[in-house]
């Protein structure tokens, strides 16, 4: 039973109180470089709300499976082609492969299911492939075939590199967003669960929030094995793949030197629960507990007033945040959560092309 004074504050504000406090705490924080969320998603409850929906359990633990699997062989260490110095100080893969900017600009919904760890490999891989094939294989490869089929619980959680074994073993079809909404329309397999609208302020965001009529909790989907019926390709014949290796990269300059030869990445990062309060800005955790891990795709970085940043996609709708995308603090392992600890994507030099059916 909350106090009478914890009452007050709910009814005047619309947020719970130690939200609000939470809130109150952020703003004051000196020097603080990104805004926070006074209405929307989450605003009535306490801080950590979020953390069912967070589809990497423990991102400790991920990367030292990362880093047992590299030193294994299984996955192959990024070795720079590049020198260092050539690394400028602002870089968009957007901007640097115009070819690709239809993919790479693609901001994708994981609904109200933990599969960030898929979308983010989904998303960077359908990059990395377009990329490597110079704009001729621009195709959005599907989250929903990664998700539920490399994972037979993929609502529950998975590995950063799991998408990339899957892709370069199985083969994955293309995919475009619920309903056929997106850039690219319906594909092979669209994802079949819905938009929602996800944290901080509503906004324009047409879709209703998590856990409200329209997106209710989504149990992982079985793993798709026709096309949707209007697709011409038959299923077997859609599959996308590529040989080559599974790399890893660690540390700043050896992200930003891996994403400069191939393109976008899949990171993940702990995130705290002050997170639930981004509306905008260069997130630096500041308050708050640990909530889980999430997986997001690193597409750039650059430096505003003399602060390096990351600018990431997330899978949470092109409404959130600054149109689908955040930016981080760079170079900073406690105020960004680790993002910087262990990221995956197929190696530069990949061939890709269509899997023999």
């Amino acid at each position: 039973m909350f106090a009478a004074t914890a009452i007050t504050l709910v009814l005047s504000t619309g947020m719970h109180p130690e939200r609000l406090a939470q809130v109150k705490a952020i703003d004051a924080t000196p020097g603080l470089l990104w805004r926070t969320a006074k209405a929307g998603r989450f605003v009535n409850q306490a801080p950590g709300a979020f953390s069912p929906l967070l589809g990497v359990a423990n991102h400790t633990q991920m990367v030292l499976e990362l880093q047992a699997k590299t030193a294994s062989g299984e996955l192959e260490a990024y070795k720079p082609k590049m020198n260092l110095s050539d690394v400028p100080d602002a870089f968009d893969s957007a901007t640097a492969f115009p070819n690709c900017i239809k993919t790479i600009n693609d901001i994708r919904d994981q609904s109200m299911c933990g599969c960030c760890w898929a979308f983010g490999g989904a998303e960077a891989a359908s990059d990395r492939m377009c990329i490597a094939s110079k704009g001729a294989l621009m195709y959005p490869l599907s989250a929903q075939d990664v998700c539920f089929c490399s994972n037979p619980n993929g609502c529950d959680g998975g590995m950063i590199d799991t998408p990339w074994s899957y892709i370069s073993s199985n083969g994955v079809v293309t995919g475009g967003q619920f309903n056929g909404t997106g850039a690219f329309g319906s594909m092979c397999s669209d994802f079949s669960l819905p938009h929602c609208h996800h944290h901080g302020p509503q906004g324009f965001d047409p879709y209703p929030a998590e856990g409200t009529p329209g997106c209710e909790q989504q149990s992982s989907a079985q793993c798709p094995t026709t096309c949707g019926a209007s697709y011409p390709t038959p299923f077997a014949q859609d599959k996308y793949t590529f040989s080559g290796s599974v790399q890893t990269a660690q540390g700043e300059a050896q992200i930003q030197q891996m994403i400069m030869e191939g393109g976008p990445v899949e990171t993940a990062f702990t995130v705290y629960s002050d997170f639930e309060n981004y509306a905008g800005g260069i997130y630096k955790h500041v308050s708050g507990q640990m909530a889980g891990g999430h997986a997001v795709k690193f597409v750039g970085w650059g430096v505003e007033g003399g602060v390096k940043y990351w600018k990431v996609a997330n899978s949470w709708n092109p409404y959130w945040g600054e149109n689908g995308y955040f930016r981080i603090i760079r170079g900073d392992s406690e105020g960004n959560g680790g993002i910087e600890n262990m990221v995956t994507g197929s190696s530069a030099d990949a061939t890709w092309s269509k899997k023999s059916a």
